[in-house]
């Protein structure tokens, strides 16, 4: 796949329903696109945005800090979907990696994602420090993996939904001791841990089969779920943001800048023979 750098994004229009375009979303620190292919899938267009190189990514990527690029396109995007490096907050750093540095972004993700006018999602592992609106489950999607997530949902909301109970453990080795159980453990190499298809088909993630990138992604189902009630939201904020041009025998629909002064007309022709109507009204020729 090329990969492509930081420019030439295309300016988001506010989707028409049902037909209309597909709004953006930013997916920051995308790895190999487990999100990205749940937001797809829920009706987004979706760009990805990693420091390191990614080849698997499925949708258009960006390699590049991914706050500086948030400054940049800020205004393009319909929605923002952030997962900051985890490592500093797994449980493995906490055991087997104690003791390593590792970057501890949240605090900067989410300063960052609060200066925007569009809602936003900031997705992380267990224990970190992120607001738990809503905490997924691969039991709840019927997949092959436990693999609970955080969401924090910045300028919106959605229902939790129940959390389903475990049908067993994890299978693979703890402590020397093998368990059995209708779980896969996508992470590490050794322990009992699963194939790649095996890893694959629990996650129901098809277009990598790098062990690494399986054991940062999320399943696609977390993000096509959370992404069709962010899709809901982006929908009705375009709704609302819309008026009609103020020209004479006009009325055509517009979609307000985010920022800078409201639109009133459609097109210069119709500033124009808006102000022939108001300069005739007063009686001026």
């Amino acid at each position: 796949m090329t990969q492509r750098v930081l420019y030439d994004l295309p300016t988001w229009e506010a989707p028409e329903l049902p037909d209309g375009p597909r709004p953006l979303l930013l997916d920051l620190f995308c790895c190999a696109g487990g999100a990205a292919r749940g937001y797809d899938r829920a009706g987004f267009r979706v760009v990805g945005v990693d420091i390191a190189p990614q080849p698997n990514y499925p949708f258009e990527f960006h390699q590049g800090d991914a706050l500086e690029f948030l400054a940049t396109y800020r205004n393009r995007a319909a929605a923002v979907h952030a997962s900051p490096p985890c490592q500093s907050s797994c449980t493995l750093t906490a055991g087997t990696n104690k003791g390593r540095e590792y970057p501890q972004l949240i605090p900067a993700t989410r300063a960052a994602l609060a200066d925007l006018d569009v809602p936003t999602v900031i997705e992380n592992v267990q224990g970190a420090k992120v607001r738990r609106d809503v905490t997924l489950c691969g039991e709840m999607f019927g997949l092959g993996v436990i693999r609970h997530r955080y969401f924090e949902l910045g300028g919106w909301t959605m229902p939790q939904p129940v959390h389903v109970p475990h049908r067993g453990r994890v299978a693979g080795y703890r402590h020397g001791r093998k368990y059995d159980g209708p779980y896969v453990a996508v992470y590490g190499n050794g322990g009992g841990k699963g194939s790649v298809a095996q890893w694959q088909s629990a996650m129901g993630i098809d277009w990598t089969s790098d062990r690494a990138e399986l054991t940062e992604a999320i399943p696609p189902a977390y993000t096509e779920f959370l992404g069709r009630g962010l899709l809901s939201e982006v929908t009705r904020r375009a709704a609302c943001n819309k008026t009609r041009c103020q020209a004479p025998g006009c009325g055509s629909l517009l979609t307000q800048p985010s920022t800078g002064r409201p639109r009133r007309f459609c097109s210069g022709a119709c500033r124009v023979r808006h102000h022939r109507a108001t300069r005739a009204c007063i009686g001026l020729s």
